[in-house]
């Protein structure tokens, strides 16, 4: 007996419900929970949509792009398929979970963040008998989130793509993926360095000698986070030869665990990460889990009227986004 996914009625309106992707609204019309036990058990509504018209995104089977537009209802997948490899090219490489303690999702283009305020945030005294309690003031910011609009236009005719593969065509949509995925990140590192419009830069540290890099300097900077815990650094590629350089890097197991996976940690416990983004001179530090909130205004979209008509000439992959502090003293910035 035909699944009910057999039967869907497919057309772009679905891709203009509010508050809704297109994935979400094939989930209420054909909901997983129904294909337990099943062979299609694993399968989202998209996922059982390609499916029912054999269409196979990647592997060395992969299909022609071609063969999304073999009928109007198929056309309309080709738009999800496209956002969907963008997102696992922005998520490939991905370092902003690791800075990231929390990802809001808003639905309008305004968004105002929150903040506390500890009183006596460094000093954990005992509370007498009848004094007074220590209090944490959360209030809203006074400057709205900056939301940014990042993207990348796809610039190609239906008939310069139809007879490639699909698993060909995905390798290009996830660099633009990559592409949009730096953006966020540069866009992330302006926040912690110059703060969300909210006087709240991050605060400045230098090391003792310039341009030199010592034990004894990354020791400082460590200690300067209490109450909060360096957890992660943010290194561009010209101070982090300096950090591998110290001896202190170089012992037995840091350097097994470098050669093994590629992954770096200091003595002192932080997770080292590498990127472009971070300026010149700079080391930037955060305990990832207080220092910074990501707004995201929906998901990846993509014009998708265009795509469907097959009038690629100029499609339009966008993402909308912002970030917020959290606290302040949960990121510093070191000038080596």
């Amino acid at each position: 007996m035909a699944q009910r996914f057999d039967n869907l009625k497919l057309e772009k309106g679905m891709y203009h419900e509010a508050g809704k992707s297109f994935t979400q609204v094939l989930e209420k019309l054909d909901p997983s929970e129904q294909y337990r036990g099943t062979a299609l058990e694993g399968l989202d509504a998209y996922q059982r949509q390609l499916k029912r018209f054999d269409i196979r995104v990647k592997g060395a089977g992969s299909d022609l792009v071609d063969k999304f537009f073999s009928t109007s209802q198929s056309a309309v997948l080709f738009p999800e398929y496209i956002a969907r490899a963008v997102k696992v090219g922005m998520e490939e490489a991905n370092i902003l979970p690791d800075i990231t303690a929390t990802e809001t999702l808003i639905e309008g283009m305004d968004y105002r963040s929150i903040t506390s305020v500890p009183e006596n945030e460094k000093q954990l005294k005992q509370v007498a008998e009848g004094a007074a309690i220590p209090q944490t003031t959360v209030r809203t910011r006074d400057n709205l989130v900056k939301l940014h609009k990042r993207g990348r236009m796809l610039v190609a005719s239906y008939e310069a793509i139809r007879f490639q593969k699909l698993d060909l065509f995905s390798v290009t949509l996830r660099q633009i993926g990559a592409q949009i995925g730096r953006m966020h990140l540069e866009d992330a590192i302006q926040v912690i360095l110059n703060g969300d419009g909210n006087d709240n830069a991050a605060q400045k540290s230098a090391v003792e000698t310039a341009g030199t890099l010592t034990y004894q300097d990354l020791l400082a900077f460590w200690n300067e986070f209490e109450p909060y815990q360096l957890n992660t650094l943010l290194v561009g590629a010209d101070t982090m030869p300096k950090l591998l350089g110290m001896s202190q890097m170089q012992d037995a197991a840091a350097g097994l665990d470098f050669h093994g996976t590629g992954k770096l940690i200091t003595p002192m416990g932080a997770k080292v990460l590498r990127t472009s983004a971070v300026p010149r001179g700079k080391i930037i530090g955060l305990d990832k889990n207080y220092a910074l909130e990501m707004v995201k205004a929906g998901d990846v979209m993509v014009e998708y009227d265009k795509i469907i008509d097959r009038q690629l000439e100029r499609a339009a992959i966008t993402t909308i986004s912002g970030y917020a502090k959290i606290f302040e003293d949960a990121s510093r910035v070191l000038t080596v």
